[in-house]
């Protein structure tokens, strides 16, 4: 996995097939990066850090014949630990699995729209970052 970008996903459940990006409600008190960390670790089992902000995305959907107006802000993370699948069971309701996938490969294989605008975004910031460190001679 060394050398690669990597992209924690998840498979909501009830949901086969879907690949979604983890994400979830802001707690009262929680700034949004702060939420992102949290539920990367509950969704997936992986630990991170916050590098940077990512694109918000917005959007409508339907629930119980009403519209529903959704703001989904995203943060790119650093892996710091963790197993990704160690789920911990009281998520179990909300997340079948959660896997690994390249990142360069996140913007065809993500079931929402949004979502794969999110990892595009997310693979330039992280080859930009790349150039800047070899340029850098890191």
């Amino acid at each position: 996995m060394r050398g690669r970008a990597w992209l924690a996903v998840i498979e909501p459940q009830g949901r086969a097939g879907t690949v979604a990006l983890p994400k979830g409600i802001v707690d009262r008190g929680e700034e949004p990066a702060g939420t992102a960390v949290r539920e990367v670790r509950e969704e997936t089992g992986v630990d991170a850090r916050l590098v940077e902000q990512l694109p918000t995305i917005r959007y409508v959907y339907q629930r119980g014949g009403m519209r529903i107006f959704k703001v989904v802000s995203f943060f790119l993370l650093r892996y710091r630990g963790g197993r990704i699948g160690e789920i911990p069971p009281a998520m179990a309701r909300e997340v079948a699995r959660a896997w690994w996938i390249p990142l360069e490969e996140a913007p065809r294989r993500l079931s929402y729209r949004g979502e794969r605008e999110v990892a595009a975004a997310a693979a330039d910031r992280v080859a930009a970052a790349a150039a800047d460190r070899i340029t850098a001679g890191l």
